[in-house]
């Protein structure tokens, strides 16, 4: 496991945390500019890392 996996291990969770926070804050503020938590939530919760794809040294995933 290299040091990009390990960022990329950390970064899904944190992704998913930070979209879900950012929009309660939106939804309680009434402020619609935290509606962009979407955006971290669904980068999360479909596994999508940037780093990743900007690097390409991230171990590819096998689907089984």
């Amino acid at each position: 496991m290299n040091t990009f996996d390990k960022i990329r291990a950390f970064c899904r969770p944190f992704r998913i945390i930070i979209g879900l926070v950012l929009i309660a804050i939106g939804y309680f503020t009434s402020n619609s500019w935290f509606y962009l938590g979407v955006i971290p939530l669904i980068a999360g919760i479909m596994n999508f890392c940037p780093l990743c794809r900007i690097s390409g040294k991230c171990t590819p995933k096998i689907k089984k």
